[in-house]
């Protein structure tokens, strides 16, 4: 079924999306005038390509994320140095349960895809499960491992053909999301599926 996805603050950039793919892009008008058929999902803000997260194996491999019943112990932030590489070693489910919330955070982030040499199993299955592309680093890195680098890095334009691979930030502008950055993400999506959206 195709899917028209259009955000308030960029109708001009609205996209069709068919199944994984992205069967459009335009402005709303022209999309709702060559598919009257489609379905209509408005978002408030910003529609984007979608952020690349440089950090992953800091963020996936070097980092132990809680799970929420672990919060009266260690909080519900990331745990990094050398506490979170104990939590995480010998013992492979911890790794995949942390890895797997870890790649959570960054679909609420906006992240579509994530940078850096992965090197175990479980951070790999928890971006390949999640649909997140893999890519190279950046040459120069935006400062400390963090869910909302700055600056952030949008991924290139969205096109017909390419994967339906973008992100939905409640701003106003672009200058907005430069300056709010990635918290204000209001909706992910990957391979067409909403993975991520603010309650």
């Amino acid at each position: 079924m195709l899917t028209i996805h259009v955000a308030e603050a960029s109708p001009e950039s609205a996209v069709v999306a068919d199944g994984a793919h992205l069967a459009a892009v335009g402005s709303y008008e022209e999309l709702v005038a060559d598919h009257p058929r489609a379905r209509v999902r408005r978002w408030p803000g910003l529609l984007t390509p979608g952020l690349l997260n440089p950090y992953g194996p800091e963020l996936l491999e070097q980092a132990y994320h809680p799970d929420p019943r672990e919060a009266d112990r260690l909080g519900t932030e990331p745990v990094f140095g050398e506490r979170g590489l104990a939590l995480l070693a010998g013992n492979p489910s911890a790794r995949g349960a942390s890895a797997r919330r870890g790649v959570q955070r960054m679909l609420a982030h906006g992240t579509v895809a994530v940078a850096g040499e992965l090197r175990g199993r479980a951070a790999l299955d928890a971006v390949r499960g999640a649909g997140l592309a893999l890519a190279g680093r950046p040459a120069g890195l935006p400062g400390p491992a963090s869910f909302s680098p700055v600056p952030l890095v949008l991924l290139p334009a969205l096109a017909p053909g390419n994967p339906a691979r973008f992100a939905v930030f409640d701003v106003p502008d672009r200058a907005a999301l430069v300056r709010d950055g990635a918290s204000a993400c209001v909706a992910t999506v990957v391979a067409g599926r909403i993975v991520y959206r603010r309650r």
